[in-house]
């Protein structure tokens, strides 16, 4: 049986249940503290019938006795409830969390959206999805209040009983038709927001490339129409709440005029006591307040069940690659074939691209990050192979990979002949600490040159049985750039090494060069030999 699709309800019953426990003893404690606040009139009108016709004050006493002991309650459940209710709400956009950090960081990849944007859907879109706890504990609570009182109001009056009883569910119905339209504004403006965010964070990322190439006036115009549409989808929203808001507020004051107005009448014609009618009077304006957390609710669940639908959107996204269960040899040769390039057990071979889009296609496919139909390594589809596995058999570091905030060693390790081959040691001697240096998030205080050799010596300590490079020398010098060349070839002696580069130095240094167009190998020889080629001279040595 397939499974069940996943959708913004879904999850909202999932963030639910996860919580199951916790929102029921929430419910019941918030519950305790409403009906202790409608016990409040129902006491003092006890009270006060109690001493007319005894004028025992001994028995009034008591009856204030009686009425600290409500308050006593209605204290502790408020503690208590709305303690437990702010926590699971927390602890359920938590966990939310965690199942969208989940998906981004799946090894099948897929995730859809920008970075800032899958940002937005971890943070503010988590949190509004969490609310949905607290929408159930607030509108069982507020039921529970009205029921009360509608209790309450019957024992006194069945005509007074029947107003509320009919009057609730009318009120429920208008509100609910009322907050409908809201799901759709509150997705449009959860969508901007991310838009907003997505650019945000492209432009932090990217700022030294836009200061670079002086386009510092478009980012600005980029983000600025960006955020204005996400402040027009916000503005449009909080007015159709205040309408909503008003509209609500409206029909909550009708219906508490017709209960205060059937109970005047009846006590004015005797039916009901002085005690009841003051307990009916305070009834009616306690009222007022579930009334109104119950409408308020259609908004919370509004706002929870648009931004469920973008956490859906992303948790249902498909996988971009298949993953297999196989399992690879602890250490494998490393015989290497993808689609029409070829390579040896130990060879080590240079790739020359003649656009960036074969040299991303070809990364992609060997990063297990895109499927192909021809990706085998020692005889073994690696298609059907665990992708972690894959992944650590067939190592690609790309150009743009980032270090991260901490130690020199915890980003690079300790391997000192991984450290030398990648001309590092130098970058460890102008470090104040060396391998204790501390580096900032993706190493921003180093330069160009020095990020790319740390970044080399990491991806060469993992002696990977195939070790795929793509461009790791454009910010180095040219003779750093032959020392890493000679160090590169010696420390990979005999262990399978694919480098997608047009440095002359590193493919000087290879056994074959191939030089792809379009998919496909149009040309291979060594780097001497294919020097006489105009289409390898124009990508290589031009």
């Amino acid at each position: 049986m397939p499974p069940a699709p996943i959708t913004a309800g879904s999850v909202l019953r999932g963030a639910a249940r996860g919580r199951r426990r916790d929102v029921v003893a929430a419910s019941l404690l918030v519950a305790g503290h409403q009906l202790s606040e409608a016990a409040v009139p129902v006491v003092v009108g006890v009270v006060i019938d109690l001493a007319v016709s005894t004028g025992d004050g001994t028995a009034l006493l008591g009856g204030l006795g009686a009425v600290a002991a409500v308050f006593v309650v209605l204290a502790t459940c408020a503690y208590f409830g709305y303690w437990l209710t702010v926590s699971t709400e927390k602890e359920s956009a938590h966990a939310m969390r965690l199942d969208v950090a989940g998906r981004v960081l799946h090894p099948a990849g897929g995730a859809p959206g920008r970075s800032g944007e899958l940002v937005s859907l971890a943070g503010s879109d988590a949190d509004r999805a969490g609310l949905v706890c607290a929408a159930i504990v607030v509108g069982t609570a507020a039921l529970a209040a009205l029921v009360g009182g509608a209790v309450v109001l019957v024992s006194a009056s069945l005509l007074l009983g029947l107003v509320v009883l009919a009057g609730v569910p009318l009120v429920l119905v208008a509100s609910r038709l009322l907050a409908a339209p809201l799901v759709g504004r509150a997705e449009a403006e959860q969508a901007t927001l991310a838009a907003a965010t997505g650019v945000a964070t492209d432009l932090v990322t990217g700022l030294r490339v836009v200061k670079g190439i002086g386009a510092e006036d478009a980012a600005d115009a980029a983000y600025r129409r960006a955020s204005r549409t996400a402040l027009a989808a916000r503005l449009s929203a909080v007015r159709f709440e205040g309408g909503y808001g008003a509209a609500t507020g409206v029909i909550t004051g009708v219906f508490l005029v017709v209960v205060a107005w059937v109970g005047g009448r009846l006590a004015l014609d005797g039916t009901i006591s002085v005690g009841e009618l003051v307990a009916a009077v305070g009834l009616a304006q306690f009222l007022i307040g579930p009334l109104e957390r119950l409408t308020g609710v259609g908004p919370l669940l509004a706002g929870a069940r648009g931004s469920a639908a973008r956490v859906a959107a992303l948790l249902a996204a498909p996988p971009a690659v298949r993953a297999g269960t196989a399992r690879l040899p602890a250490d494998p040769a490393g015989a290497l074939r993808v689609g029409p390039v070829e390579v040896a057990a130990g060879e080590h071979v240079g790739v020359v691209t003649l656009s960036p889009a074969d040299a991303a296609a070809l990364l992609d496919v060997l990063a297990r990050d895109r499927d192909a139909d021809d990706l085998v390594l020692d005889g073994a589809d690696l298609a059907a192979v665990d992708l972690d596995d894959a992944r650590r058999a067939v190592l690609v570091d790309r150009h743009d990979s980032a270090l991260f905030e901490g130690t020199v060693g915890d980003n690079t390790g300790t391997d000192a002949a991984a450290l030398a081959a990648a001309g590092a040691d130098d970058v460890l001697d102008a470090l104040p600490g060396g391998l204790a240096a501390e580096l900032t998030e993706r190493g921003r205080t180093l330069s160009g040159g020095q990020r790319q050799r740390l970044v080399l010596a990491r991806a060469l300590a993992a002696h990977a049985p195939v070790l795929v490079l793509h461009d790791p020398t454009t910010a180095v010098d040219a003779a750093t750039e032959h020392r890493i060349a000679a160090g590169l070839s010696a420390l990979r002696s005999g262990r399978t090494t694919l480098l997608l580069t047009s440095s002359p130095a590193l493919l000087a240094r290879c056994t074959r060069v191939l030089l792809v167009h379009e998919g496909a190998v149009v040309a291979t020889g060594t780097h001497t030999e294919l020097a006489a080629d105009p289409r390898y001279r124009a990508a290589v040595l031009s």
